[in-house]
């Protein structure tokens, strides 16, 4: 736990807790809903698992990557939702498939075990080309698959920030086992250009903090164009003492979305204002440890009222990089993953 302290944050004691609240609502087969009676979705239900990953509890991260395994569907993909264990939203979204390379990654830098790597390789190569069959021309990729197998012709940018980001844990992985991939080399470093110079190719949903954020979470961007971009809209979605909004024109505040910010921030070399923005969440922690979703400060209400577990993960996660967990350092830093073809490679390519 000593990672997981922090001052004004987290105590050993509290981060102890936290990581209960989330052990608490996985079930026997590995499954890790937002709260008990609540759905799965494979995004979330991986960025809980890496946060169990840097408490020191991998059979528990273990058991929930072995979910992922037996639940994949044959064409590479998870579906939307799960609820008790059955799929109850049959679209297949992108950023969902392709994030189980995050984890893998994260838990075999956070393990040292090869053989589980070995063996959950398949898995996140068939992830992998399930995503790139979703690729479109200008080097974004569509951000879902419908029920009916059709494909939107539109990419979302927090989406493909977060499919980046995965391309190149998926890449780590790759190099690890000596698999080369060179279509992921050429869809990571398209991707990651897309997301750093050309907001054109995206829908508009600039109102949502994730789009603010994501290109920096996503290690797209970095270096003066991130801090840039972090200052722009910072008094826009920045409420001082209270979190981060989660929609620009709502007085809703989230834990999660403020959490991810403070990571964004410790990548970027901003450590002072990560840490304010996780001081500032300290209102949504319950006395279980837990942590709920979100904030109406208009109202003086909590809403939803639900503590989810994506929420504990993704506070525990920026604490952890904060605290120089070495996993979380390496595949949240992004300096010592693969990065895909070189821009001027792409550029030669356009």
């Amino acid at each position: 736990m000593r990672t997981l302290t922090l001052d004004g944050v987290l105590t050993s004691e509290q981060a102890a807790a936290t990581v209960r609240s989330i052990l608490a609502e996985q079930r026997a087969d590995g499954a890790i809903p937002w709260f008990t009676g609540g759905h799965l979705d494979p995004w979330d239900h991986v960025e809980a698992a890496m946060a169990l990953d840097v408490a020191g509890e991998h059979a528990a991260a273990e058991a929930a990557y072995r979910w992922l395994m037996d639940s994949q569907n044959p064409d590479g993909s998870w579906y939307a939702a799960y609820r008790e264990g059955v799929a109850s939203d049959l679209n297949r979204e992108s950023n969902f498939c392709a994030y189980v390379a995050v984890g893998a990654w994260h838990h075999h830098l956070s393990t040292g075990d090869d053989a589980f790597l070995e063996e959950i390789w398949p898995t996140v190569s068939r992830a992998m080309a399930f995503v790139l069959e979703l690729g479109r021309a200008d080097g974004t990729v569509s951000w879902r698959r419908e029920e009916d197998g059709s494909t939107p012709d539109e990419a979302l940018l927090t989406g493909c920030s977060s499919v980046h980001h995965a391309l190149r844990c998926a890449l780590a992985v790759a190099d690890y086992l000596e698999e080369p991939q060179p279509d992921w080399e050429l869809a990571a470093g398209r991707l990651g250009h897309a997301v750093a110079h050309h907001p054109e190719r995206f829908l508009d949903k600039d109102r949502y903090s994730m789009d603010w954020y994501y290109p920096v979470l996503g290690t797209a961007l970095r270096g003066v164009a991130a801090k840039e971009r972090i200052d722009r809209e910072w008094d826009r979605f920045v409420v001082p003492g209270l979190g981060v909004r989660c929609v620009s024109d709502r007085p809703w505040v989230t834990g999660g979305e403020s959490a991810e910010l403070a990571l964004a921030l410790w990548a970027i070399g901003e450590s002072d204002r990560a840490v304010e923005i996780l001081k500032s969440i300290q209102h949504l922690r319950h006395e279980d440890g837990g942590y709920w979703t979100g904030y109406v400060f208009e109202d003086d209400a909590i809403w939803p009222e639900e503590r989810t577990t994506w929420t504990a993960g993704a506070l525990l996660l920026a604490v952890a990089a904060l605290g120089g967990d070495e996993a979380t350092v390496s595949v949240f830093g992004g300096e010592s993953l693969p990065a895909g073809l070189t821009e001027e490679c792409c550029a030669a390519l356009r």
